[in-house]
């Protein structure tokens, strides 16, 4: 089975188009190396792929020709400890991390502008 068409089935994409871009720009590594989008996938390969979400690193267990619900495409692959540890202290360094949050509701008023210009030595 491609590459692409399996991740796609493996529900880390949205479309296949998505995952063959991803091969494309070399976010998909089979056995330490890029693949390309028509690459075969076979079981007992290890996988490395990089989502906008997160990086995993996964076993291939099974194949399916039809992408299917969640809970059917987590039986096609094992994501691996090391990869599970790195996305959880990956998640919780993201959580602790400063937010960034818009300090006014809009448009500065006459009053803000005027307080800015003083700042600036207008």
């Amino acid at each position: 089975m491609r590459v692409d068409k399996w991740l796609w089935v493996a529900r880390f994409f949205k479309t296949r188009a998505l995952a063959a871009r991803s091969c494309e720009l070399g976010r998909v590594q089979l056995g330490g190396q890029v693949v390309k989008p028509a690459r075969e996938v076979r079981v007992g390969d290890l996988l490395r792929i990089r989502t906008e979400a997160a990086e995993f690193e996964v076993a291939v267990l099974g194949m399916s020709e039809m992408r299917g619900p969640a809970s059917v495409a987590q039986t096609l692959y094992a994501e691996t400890e090391t990869s599970r540890a790195q996305r959880a202290l990956v998640a919780e360094q993201r959580r602790l991390e400063p937010q960034m949050t818009a300090l006014s509701g809009g448009r500065p008023t006459k009053k803000d502008r005027r307080d800015l210009a003083r700042l600036r030595d207008r």
